[in-house]
C-alpha cells in the first residue's frame, strides 16, 4: 500500500533541462504567441514600431494617431512631406480574439470615406487592416473585389456606418456622397497578418529587446589591413607615442618599432580595434539604438581611474588600462552575451578615437 501512495507523490519529470534563463524569465514564447496578448494599445505600438523600422525607404515619416479625433488613422507612413494631403499610407489596427470580419469595420471604411470626402486628409495610397488573426474569409472576399465591396459598404450604410463616423453627427448617404463613394478607389483595401510583421521585425535591431530569445550570431570580425586607414589614426598617433615614451625613441612608423614585443602589442591592438568596430556594426543592426554606446560608457567608468593613475610611460598606461577593461564585471549590457575580451581593449582604442581616453599627453 505504501509503495502505491508513493508512486503517487513522485512528481512528473521536467520535460527539458531547466536553465538559469528560464529560472528567471520563463520559457520564450514566440512572437505570434505573445501579440495575441497584447492590449490593443500595445498592439498599436508595435505596429508603430514596425512601420518605422521595416519600412524607413517606404516613408519619410512615421506616425501613431491615438485617442479621440484620430479621424479613422491609427499608423500612418507618409511618403512626402506633405503628409495627410501628401501621398500615405494608413495602418488600421485590430486586436480582436477573432479574425477580421467586415461587421467589424464598416465603420472604419465609413470615416476614411467621410473625412477624405470633406477634407481633412487626402485618401491613402493603400489602407491595411493589421490584426494578429488577419482578415476572416468574408473580408478577404472583399478585399479581392473592390466593386463587391463597394456594394456590400453602401448596403450596410444606413444600420452600420451612418451612426457610427463620429460622436457628434450621423452621416447619411446622401446624393452628394453616394457619388464620390462611387467614384472611391475600393482596392486600396487589404490586411495584414503578425506573422507578415513579426518575419519583417525579426530582421530589426530591436527585435530581441520586444521579444527575446536572444541575439542572433554575430558574425567573424574583418582582419585589419595592411596600411592604417584614417579611422585609426588618432588611436594609432597615441600608441606610437605610447610606444616612444616606453623606448625612449621617437617612433613615427609601426614598422619602425624597435622591440618585437612592441609590433606584436601593436598588431594585436589593430586587432582589438577592429573585432570593436564590428561589435558596433552588430549591435547597430541587433540591438535598440544606444545599446553600444552604453557598452562604451560602462567600459569609460570602469577604467576612468586606472586611466588618471600614475604610470611609469604611456605603454604601461595602455597595459593597465585595458587589463582593467577585460577585469571589469558588466552583466546589464545587452551585448555582453556576445563580447570578447579584445572586444574591450578595442573599445579602449575607440574611446581613445573619441578623445575621451588618452595615453599620451600629447
Amino acid at each position: 500500500m505504501t509503495g502505491k501512495w508513493d508512486a503517487i507523490k513522485k512528481p512528473p519529470d521536467p520535460p527539458t533541462a531547466v536553465t538559469a534563463s528560464q529560472v528567471a524569465t520563463g520559457p520564450v514564447m514566440p512572437p505570434q504567441q505573445r501579440l495575441m496578448i497584447y492590449s490593443p494599445n500595445e498592439w498599436e505600438g508595435f505596429v508603430e514600431e514596425w512601420a518605422y523600422y521595416c519600412l524607413p525607404a517606404t516613408y519619410k515619416g512615421v506616425r501613431r494617431f491615438s485617442g479621440a479625433g484620430d479621424m479613422g488613422i491609427d499608423v500612418a507612413g507618409f511618403v512626402d512631406d506633405a503628409r495627410l494631403q501628401g501621398v500615405w499610407d494608413n495602418y488600421q489596427c485590430k486586436h480582436y480574439d477573432h479574425a477580421i470580419m467586415p461587421s467589424d469595420v464598416w465603420a472604419e471604411f465609413g470615416k476614411v470615406i467621410w473625412y477624405s470626402y470633406n477634407g481633412e486628409y487626402k485618401p491613402p495610397r493603400r489602407y491595411y487592416f493589421v490584426s494578429p488573426r488577419g482578415a476572416g474569409t468574408s473580408l478577404s472576399r472583399l478585399f479581392a473585389n473592390a466593386e463587391k465591396l463597394r456594394e456590400e459598404l453602401i448596403a450596410n450604410w444606413e444600420k452600420h456606418v451612418k451612426g457610427a463616423i463620429t460622436n457628434t453627427q450621423a452621416v447619411p448617404l446622401d446624393a452628394k456622397l453616394k457619388a464620390y463613394v462611387d467614384a472611391f478607389d475600393f482596392s486600396i483595401f487589404d490586411a495584414k497578418t503578425s506573422l507578415q510583421l513579426v518575419a519583417d521585425h525579426s530582421k530589426t535591431p530591436v527585435h530581441s529587446a520586444r521579444f527575446g530569445g536572444g541575439l542572433p550570431n554575430r558574425p567573424a570580425s574583418k582582419k585589419p589591413p595592411q596600411q592604417v586607414t584614417a579611422t585609426e589614426s588618432r588611436y594609432v598617433k597615441q600608441l606610437l607615442g605610447a610606444y616612444s615614451e616606453h623606448t625612449g625613441k621617437t617612433v613615427t612608423n609601426p614598422a619602425a618599432l624597435p622591440v618585437a614585443k612592441l609590433k606584436d602589442h601593436f598588431r594585436r591592438q589593430r586587432e582589438a580595434f577592429y573585432e570593436a568596430e564590428s561589435l558596433r556594426v552588430f549591435a547597430r543592426d541587433s540591438v535598440p539604438p544606444g545599446t553600444f554606446e552604453s557598452l562604451l560608457d560602462d567600459i569609460h567608468g570602469g577604467v576612468i581611474d586606472t586611466h588618471d593613475a600614475t604610470h611609469t610611460d604611456g605603454f604601461e598606461k595602455v597595459c593597465a588600462v585595458t587589463k582593467a577593461a577585460r577585469d571589469m564585471q558588466i552583466t546589464a549590457n545587452a551585448l555582453i552575451t556576445c563580447t570578447n575580451p579584445k572586444d574591450r581593449d578595442g573599445i579602449c582604442h575607440q574611446l581613445v578615437n573619441e578623445e575621451r581616453l588618452r595615453w599620451t599627453k600629447s
